[in-house]
């Protein structure tokens, strides 16, 4: 897909929203320390607990609970960021649900973002690559662009958080992680150091730490030469409310 000519993001406010610690800075890391570098607030939105991510037999859920949410505040930090929020919702089974929608636009309409960082529902897997995309991203994906869409803009979806103070917001850019199929390249040469520091602080999901770097930064490049940039991360980008 090629990069379609798009207006520059320059965005006030900027909410990541994914499954697991760690999606947002694996994946799209340089681009938020990016938003944060030139002045926005960013936030994350963490939806499930990470209870599941280890092969270690001495792991208990309830433990890595709490060393991942650690480890996704230490990285929120290095990239700039504002804060994270975590739903806990359990490793490895998150749905689809109006709940899940729910609280999603109360933390949209909470914070207000004009930018909305997301996981790309429709991957669902990779032949070429051998992957197959967790269930989890997909249903990040899939509820972050319901409640951007129509639910956090109509004032009469969930009244009652509209009675909490939460009025209706209307997100304009949505970004979409996408590793071969964007249409969107940021720039991060000048922040790709600060999302390499970022996915080291999730050292409880990487085995080599300078290993698994210099693969994120190999892919970064390979990735900036589809733009002319030295390194830049690619999303499926849509102009919800384009200028």
């Amino acid at each position: 897909m090629e990069q379609r000519d798009f207006y520059d993001l320059k965005p006030s406010v900027v909410l990541g929203i994914a499954a697991h610690p760690d999606d947002l800075d694996f994946g799209a890391g340089g681009s938020l320390a990016y938003f944060a570098s030139i002045g926005a607030e960013v936030y994350y939105l963490q939806l499930t607990d990470g209870g599941k991510g280890s092969n270690d037999p001495a792991m208990t859920p309830e433990k890595l609970t709490d060393i991942r949410q650690k480890e996704q505040e230490a990285a929120c930090n290095i990239i700039g960021g504002k804060g994270v929020t975590f739903l806990q919702h359990p490793d490895g089974g998150l749905e689809v649900t109006m709940e899940l929608k729910k609280q999603i636009v109360a933390e949209i309409r909470r914070l207000k973002p004009d930018l909305v960082i997301t996981t790309d529902p429709t991957m669902v897997f990779d032949s070429e690559r051998g992957i197959i995309n967790h269930p989890d991203h997909r249903a990040a994906g899939q509820a972050t662009l319901d409640a951007v869409y129509p639910l956090a803009r109509d004032r009469l979806s969930f009244p009652e958080l509209e009675h909490d103070g939460l009025l209706p917001h209307k997100v304009r850019t949505v970004l979409l992680t996408s590793f071969s199929d964007a249409n969107y390249y940021q720039d991060i040469t000048n922040t790709l150091k600060t999302k390499l520091d970022a996915a080291a602080a999730h050292a409880s999901q990487i085995g080599d730490i300078a290993g698994f770097q210099t693969m994120l930064s190999d892919h970064a490049e390979q990735t900036g030469k589809r733009a002319n940039y030295t390194y830049a991360e690619g999303f499926k980008r849509i102009d919800v409310y384009p200028q």
